[in-house]
């Protein structure tokens, strides 16, 4: 399909065929020296004077949204021909004396070092085959994917899972899929998701007038809004009744069919979007905030990185001669491993109680209930910045409601018993009998995501680590009110401390205010990989939590 820049045709780069991919290259880079050429100084300026004198912008006729793509394309394609090719057209480009753009930022994640994540051309074959699977499939090889790539299996079941919901046969057209996605993803202002799938939206022929806002799109999709912000900040107040309102709209109704297909898409992008706000996702290369036309700085820094949060500060905690002495450091690196032992510590000591007593089904409801009213209290005092993000809130309705919690102003919520209704004997076969294989896919990446195990913990080998996995998604249900009646809530307080629960309740429920040093205070002397996997666990069982809401009122509808 022909792109917006006119004559330049991207498609073909996405082919697994060397041939194919060289053409498309050829064809691109004719293009794009045909419209530099038209804009270039009249007469062409070597190299070595166009990196001293003045370049001309390139912001004529789209060029710089082309050049924009180059970068990242040179940057960030797992075929090393266009990785190549994409950098030889860009200096043939700037050779013309045209301004060529630069990256912001230091890799996919603000949160994690770059040289501590996967650099692209340096993968081993099996991450390899992941990315151009990926590249393929979307045309991009995202800053998501890249962080996810520290989980192999698990990446392959997402991005597996998500072309099937995008791209696959489905009862949505594939315009409406990705509006869906732009409408859950600013329900938390996850501007990186929305820019994503506002380039994806008009690719596959949407209407651009949908995304001057939500009143543009038809009322069909409208009426969704209401689900929309339940299922992102209140799962437990949806009823059949809401569901009865979306499929008996006349007109404007939902078929059972689409209905499914629309709250998988919402909780896949509200989870998403914690992912992406919890892991400290970076704006792609060639989308708002990810790179710059302006000449680097003598320093290497310009203004425009330091307003968009690029300022080294990474660097200068790093360095032992930087501003925190080094025996603050060694303090703080002796009290991390204690931490890890402590934690060691009090999972044995926790199997040892369960293999001598049961505690009383009377005893195990009081430790929810004790639990669940605790998690209400926690809070974050944060008053750091977290990640700055363009306002999206053309795209949904009522942007006063958020999360809130059970007990607030007196409002009482029962208890979901997973006995009464779960994802394994409930949720599951309603999902694959309206919108087959689709059950098959969540429940691949549930078990997955869950069962995920490297018996590993921080510098400690040989650990069974399946006490505490199961602390972290049970956490996240109780926060949600969802209650397993054989476990014991009393060990949450004992594996999950303070700072632990502040990250998990801040990128399960308010995303969009996670910061670095959240990030940062739990678990400090885990790995990075250690820390993506904990979200992998939060992204999860936050979906599977509003799924259950929703497909449990689904299924009062129909009985």
């Amino acid at each position: 399909m022909e792109e917006r820049e006119g004559e330049v045709r991207w498609d073909g780069l996405c082919s697994r065929d060397a041939a194919s991919r060289a053409a498309a290259l050829d064809n691109i880079g004719q293009a794009v020296l045909r419209r530099s050429e038209t804009i270039a100084p009249v007469a062409a300026v070597p190299l070595s004077r166009a990196a001293d004198g003045p370049l001309v912008p390139a912001a004529r006729d789209g060029l710089s949204e082309v050049l924009a793509r180059l970068l990242m394309l040179s940057k960030r394609c797992p075929f090393p021909d266009v990785r190549e090719k994409s950098e030889a057209i860009l200096s043939r480009v700037q050779e013309l004396g045209i301004r060529i753009p630069r990256p912001l930022g230091h890799g996919p994640s603000r949160f994690i070092p770059e040289k501590e994540t996967i650099q692209v051309g340096n993968e081993d074959a099996m991450m390899h085959a992941l990315f151009a699977e990926s590249f393929a499939t979307l045309g991009r090889l995202d800053n998501v994917t890249l962080v996810m790539v520290f989980h192999p299996q698990y990446l392959e079941s997402f991005l597996k899972t998500q072309h099937y919901l995008l791209q696959m046969d489905g009862p949505l057209p594939l315009h409406y899929r990705h509006y869906i996605g732009i409408m859950a993803a600013a329900r938390h202002q996850c501007s990186y998701l929305v820019n994503l799938h506002v380039n994806d939206f008009l690719h596959v022929g949407g209407d651009p007038k949908w995304l001057n806002g939500l009143e543009n799109a038809p009322q069909k999709l409208q009426n969704l809004g209401e689900l929309n912000k339940m299922l992102a900040h209140r799962p437990w107040l949806i009823t059949k009744e809401h569901i009865e309102q979306l499929l008996k709209t006349e007109e404007n109704s939902w078929s059972l069919a689409e209905l499914i297909h629309a709250v998988v898409l919402l909780t896949h992008y509200h989870s998403l979007a914690s992912f992406t706000f919890g892991c400290g996702i970076s704006p792609e290369i060639d989308c708002e905030g990810g790179h710059t036309f302006r000449p680097p700085s003598v320093s290497n820094y310009c203004i425009c990185d330091i307003t968009n949060g690029y300022h080294g500060v990474d660097e200068i905690h790093a360095s032992p001669t930087g501003s925190i002495p080094v025996s603050i450091c060694l303090i703080k690196s002796t009290e991390s491993v204690c931490e890890v032992e402590a934690l060691m510590e009090k999972m044995k000591q926790l199997q040892e109680c369960r293999d001598e007593e049961e505690a009383s089904q009377e005893e195990m409801a009081t430790r929810f209930e004790r639990e669940k009213r605790e998690s209400m209290f926690v809070c974050s005092s944060e008053d750091e910045e977290s990640a700055p993000t363009r306002d999206v809130s053309r795209h949904f309705e009522d942007t006063s409601y958020g999360y809130k919690d059970f007990s607030r102003h007196g409002m009482h919520v029962p208890t979901f018993r997973v006995q009464d209704y779960s994802w394994e004997d409930h949720g599951y076969s309603l999902v694959n009998r309206l919108y087959p294989d689709v059950g098959q896919l969540l429940d691949e990446k549930f078990h997955i995501a869950y069962n995920l195990t490297y018996n590993t913990m921080a510098m400690h080998k040989d650990v069974d680590t399946s006490m505490l996995r199961r602390a972290i998604w049970n956490y996240i249900h109780c926060m949600f009110g969802i209650r397993y009646d054989d476990y014991d809530y009393g060990e949450i307080n004992q594996l999950l401390d303070r700072s632990f629960k502040v990250y998990i309740k801040t990128v399960v429920c308010t995303p969009e205010k996670t910061t670095k040093r959240m990030y940062d205070s739990f678990w400090r002397q885990f790995e990075h990989s250690e820390k993506v996997h904990v979200n992998l666990l939060l992204v999860e069982a936050r979906m599977q939590a509003e799924l259950l809401y929703a497909l449990r009122a689904i299924t009062c509808y129909m009985t």
